[in-house]
């Protein structure tokens, strides 16, 4: 193909306060079209295929954390909105030694954009290869941020052992699944209990967790929209003795959780999603069982997937033979691909918060 000049692309139009605005004044996001600069040293020219769609993102383009002591990078307004991405190379700068062609594909956690076209730094771009049983839309999921994020947050911040009663929130979403099967189905945790929204996602988590179950466990899933959430989570961890949460929402369940906990149990906290898009105008919820972090000597270690670099080849590496040998499922209820143009990206975003979305949501990009 001829080299494109030009590029569509989204950029932060405005901070929004509380869920962000598609349309009319207020609008979060705005759609320009750019000319595409010559590439510099090290550089490829890109064409998006697959966007993922993440609930961190949020953070990207207002946070209640100053920007200057945010863990990553924020979007400023009028650029353009990073995403995880899959991409193809169109071009790679000539005098750049770099192993990268046009047509190979690559993919970056973080450093890609809302845009049909992008420049890339080649350090930022891992080769994708394809895998005839494995779709490569899970590179941005199970394989990607969302389970990498899982993966870590678990052996390395909660340091979790056979013998655990694991809790994992948002346990049918991205992270959540692939966090609830490697407890039982890679550690095989003595226990492993979800928390979800409705009796179809809790009913989906139970069978992730029966699948790649061979050491007899009785896992289960609680639902947090039920009138009798507090005493289903209190049964099935035991009497309150869950020994690792993976808390992916903070807030509300976070706050249950807490009253459940063992001596000495250990929280990995990933995420806050209950509070993403709360009004910055609006007090923040009381966690009311705070104190049971003195009671029970509790561990709460927060933690990114990029603390843990080294590692993450390793853990890619495990991740992508769990789902060959049938520990980690990966089926077509885990993963949804919406494939539209790039009017359409913000729109698809937003899915994440309308309380529908099961496992992993992708966006596939037409140009």
């Amino acid at each position: 193909m001829s080299r494109p000049t030009e590029t569509r692309q989204w950029v932060l139009a405005k901070k929004p306060s509380g869920l962000p605005v598609l349309s009319g004044p207020d609008a979060t996001f705005r759609l320009e079209t750019v000319a595409l600069p010559p590439l510099q040293a090290g550089q490829l020219l890109c064409k998006s295929l697959y966007f993922s769609n993440d609930a961190g993102q949020r953070g990207f383009i207002e946070s209640p954390v100053p920007a200057d002591r945010y863990y990553i990078n924020t979007v400023p307004l009028g650029q353009p909105m990073f995403t995880g991405v899959i991409a193809e190379v169109i071009e790679a700068h000539a005098g750049s030694e770099t192993s990268h062609e046009p047509g190979q594909l690559v993919m970056s956690l973080h450093m890609g954009i809302w845009s049909e076209y992008f420049v890339l730094d080649a350090a930022h771009a891992q080769p994708v290869v394809p895998n005839a049983q494995l779709a490569m839309t899970h590179h941005l999921g199970a394989f990607g941020g969302p389970g990498l994020a899982a993966y870590t947050g678990l052996h390395y911040a909660a340091r979790i052992r056979p013998d655990d009663i694991v809790v994992v929130s948002a346990a049918a979403g991205a992270t959540g699944s692939v966090a609830a099967q490697i407890a039982a189905n890679l550690v095989g945790c003595r226990r492993v209990v979800g928390i979800a929204g409705g009796a179809a996602k809790c009913a989906w988590v139970r069978s992730l967790l029966a699948r790649g179950n061979d050491n007899g466990a009785q896992h289960a899933c609680v639902d947090y929209q039920s009138p009798t959430f507090a005493a289903d989570l209190r049964r099935a961890t035991e009497g309150g003795n869950a020994s690792v949460y993976f808390d992916n929402v903070g807030g509300a369940v976070l706050d249950a959780v807490l009253g459940c906990m063992k001596t000495a149990g250990r929280v990995a906290v990933c995420g806050a999603v209950s509070t993403y898009n709360n009004d910055v105008d609006v007090a923040p919820m009381r966690v009311r069982n705070w104190f049971e972090i003195i009671n029970k000597r509790l561990t709460l270690q927060g933690f990114i997937l990029l603390d843990f670099a080294e590692k993450l080849p390793g853990a890619v590496a495990e991740l992508m033979e769990a789902a060959t040998s049938g520990k980690l499922q990966l089926d077509a209820d885990s993963e949804t691909v919406v494939e539209v143009g790039i009017e359409e990206v913000p729109a698809v975003w937003l899915r994440l918060y309308s309380g529908l979305n099961q496992g992993k949501l992708v966006t596939k990009l037409v140009v």
